[in-house]
């Protein structure tokens, strides 16, 4: 299964679940503390659904492009008036 379909039978499900937490509501009342807590979870699971659907989505606006990084070794005069971390400057003693 690709992610979409996974995506998708998962917001089926937590529908079912909605549906189910809303019987249970009617039957057992919305004020108790037991009830509150899993309508709170169901949504908290819904809205973590809609994050990752917006995270899988293709060509999402915003994504930086990956910037290939080569293995060959850089170039040495990149460095030649560069401070060594802590160090400092080459041709001075450190402090």
């Amino acid at each position: 299964m690709s992610v979409h379909d996974d995506l998708t039978s998962m917001q089926r499900s937590l529908d079912d679940l909605s549906r189910s937490v809303a019987r249970l509501e009617q039957q057992m009342g919305s004020g108790g503390l037991e009830v509150r807590r899993v309508r709170t979870d169901a949504d908290h699971l819904r809205e973590s659904v809609a994050l990752l659907r917006a995270a899988a989505a293709p060509d999402t606006p915003g994504r930086p492009d990956l910037v290939p990084i080569p293995d060959t070794p850089y170039d040495g005069s990149l460095w030649t008036d560069s401070d060594d971390e802590g160090l400092g400057a080459r041709d001075r003693r450190a402090p």
